[in-house]
């Protein structure tokens, strides 16, 4: 409560005569305006709030205790009256408890109509306590207090009714919500207005994926006008969010306006998975795959010498494979890929693959073949082929046979011999009869001319005649 405070003027009216009389009388109140949801209080030295107020000011709160003294310094000790009048906004409204006390008489009014009427000249308190339900909005209560006689004491006070069975009106939607996404921190900011409601209790704060609706637990719960979101996934996705006022008795509003946010993404997408030579041939390269990364548009491949070596970016892909053309032929590497999303974020790298682009380039023709009729087969003879990677020859002995003009050599393979020797005894022929001839090169990746392209260089020989007692070593 403000105590009154006396204000007097002093003023020089000039008598009929001429002469000066002076006087001494109380001061006119300056426009007074307090601000809601304090009260303006007039002072008025009758009953009946006639006249212009002795005094204005303004009071937080209906509490007095003057006994038998005067209200305020120039009034008198009796037969006063005391004015409160304050308009405030209510909010969503609902039931509230007004209620009185004073020795001696206590009127309250709700927007003018009389709730409460305890206007008696008593010597004790009387009390008076009415239930009423205020409409949402502004609405004005006045309390007119008057002491006629004897000890003057005055209470007033109006408080929401907040037990669940007997309030059951929602707050009002909070306003003003706004949020603001800070990139550096992925971090959203949301602030709104002070809900006007006096049994507010707080607010809870939702948030949802878009295409998502509203969990039944809300994010966050707060009894101040901002809150900021640290859990924010940093996704790239659009989110929303919405405000909600609860009361003392548990009642909530609905949402505000849906807020959203669009995340900046800094999340990358998981390692590729399933790795596996998918091809290793000479000509092309070695291709290896994998299998698709939700989120990636791209993938890059890194190659080393060992699996545990420092890797190197070998280039891009948007496929969910990579042929590496520069790998040289017989020589194994690791590799490891990694997923890149449209935000540039990349994943770990995948576990180390072992690949070897592999050798199909068979050793060439086998040159210089003789065949040495003897009397036990034949002797054979080639020159040293040349392919560095050379791992075996295989010597092919067959028939001639005839179809039509053309003699064909249906051979098979007779021999496998070290890649260090070019000579061969054959002894499986009866006497006198004709074979053909021809020896293959195979290098150690089992490439061979011959099953590669049926070329080969053939010899025909016919067997001299009987093979010796004793042939010779």
């Amino acid at each position: 409560m403000n105590s009154a405070r006396r204000t007097t003027a002093t003023a020089v009216v000039l008598a009929a005569s001429g002469a000066l009389l002076g006087v001494t009388v109380p001061a006119a109140s300056a426009a007074t305006t307090c601000a809601s949801p304090a009260y303006t209080r007039q002072f008025f030295a009758n009953t009946t709030f006639s006249g212009t107020p002795k005094r204005t000011d303004c009071d937080n709160a209906v509490s007095e205790q003057w006994g038998t003294g005067a209200p305020a310094t120039g009034l008198p000790g009796n037969d006063f009256g005391v004015r409160w009048t304050v308009t405030r906004d209510f909010g969503s409204g609902g039931p509230f408890a007004l209620a009185a006390s004073a020795q001696d008489g206590i009127r309250v009014y709700l927007d003018g109509t009389r709730r409460i009427d305890l206007w008696k000249n008593v010597s004790t308190t009387q009390r008076k306590t009415v239930n009423v339900t205020v409409p949402s909005g502004r609405h004005t209560l006045r309390v007119d207090v008057v002491n006629w006689t004897g000890s003057a004491n005055a209470s007033f006070t109006y408080t929401p009714r907040t037990s669940a069975d007997v309030d059951r009106v929602r707050p009002l939607v909070p306003t003003g919500t706004s949020v603001a996404y800070d990139t550096a921190t992925g971090r959203a900011k949301l602030t709104w207005a002070k809900n006007k409601e006096m049994d507010l209790a707080g607010y809870r704060v939702y948030r949802r994926l878009k295409g998502f609706p509203y969990e039944a637990a809300p994010l966050a719960t707060t009894t101040a006008t901002t809150y900021t979101d640290t859990t924010l996934p940093v996704t790239g996705d659009t989110y929303y969010y919405e405000v909600r006022a609860y009361d003392r008795a548990g009642n909530e509003s609905t949402g505000t306006a849906d807020k959203p946010v669009t995340t900046a993404d800094r999340t990358a997408p998981g390692a590729p998975a399933g790795l596996e030579v998918t091809d290793a041939s000479e000509k092309d390269g070695l291709r290896i795959g994998w299998s698709t990364e939700p989120g990636a548009v791209s993938y890059r491949v890194y190659r080393a010498a060992t699996a545990g070596g420092a890797y190197t970016r070998l280039g891009s892909t948007q496929e969910p494979s990579y042929r590496d053309a520069s790998a040289a032929v017989g020589t194994t590497y690791s590799y490891r890929v990694t997923a890149v999303d449209a935000a540039g974020n990349e994943s770990a790298r995948s576990a180390a693959l072992a690949g070897e682009r592999r050798d199909d380039t068979p050793p060439p023709l086998v040159t210089g073949l003789h065949v040495t009729p003897t009397d036990y087969g034949f002797e054979l003879t080639w020159d040293q082929n040349p392919a560095p990677d050379l791992g075996r020859y295989s010597v092919h002995a067959g028939r001639v046979l005839s179809d039509g003009e053309e003699r064909v050599c249906s051979a098979s393979e007779d021999a496998w011999l070290m890649p260090d020797v070019t000579s061969y005894r054959y002894q499986a022929t009866p006497d006198g009869e004709e074979r053909c001839f021809f020896v293959d090169a195979v290098d150690t990746n089992w490439n061979s001319r011959y099953e590669l392209t049926g070329e080969a260089n053939v010899v025909v020989a016919t067997e001299l005649g009987t093979p010796p007692d004793e042939p010779t070593s």
